[in-house]
């Protein structure tokens, strides 16, 4: 909590994340409706990969002046690797026999 983003973002997306997030902060418009799940890869502290969703949800003060922005997230790389097995035996088993 209180953290750079940098911590958890890829080092290859983080142009991109700034980029957006400058964006949003001058603008106040977002791709991403408040509430709307979104879906990326982080890095953990060891340096591995993982799977994250997060929501985004602007902060404003009384007067509805943007302050900042709040993210929840969650670690979801087991549902995933999950998913990416099940496609893959669907494909393995809609695949023609081999000829063997």
């Amino acid at each position: 909590m209180g953290q750079p983003l940098d911590l958890i973002i890829p080092e290859r997306l983080r142009p991109r994340h700034w980029e957006g997030f400058h964006r949003v902060m001058a603008t106040g418009e977002s791709h991403y409706g408040a509430g709307d799940l979104l879906s990326v890869p982080g890095i953990r502290k060891d340096g591995h990969q993982i799977s994250l969703e997060f929501t985004i949800v602007p902060l404003k003060d009384e007067q509805g002046q943007k302050q900042g922005l709040a993210a929840v997230m969650r670690d979801v790389t087991s549902r995933f690797e999950e998913i990416r097995r099940l496609r893959e035996k669907l494909a393995d088993a809609a695949a023609p026999p081999s000829p063997h």
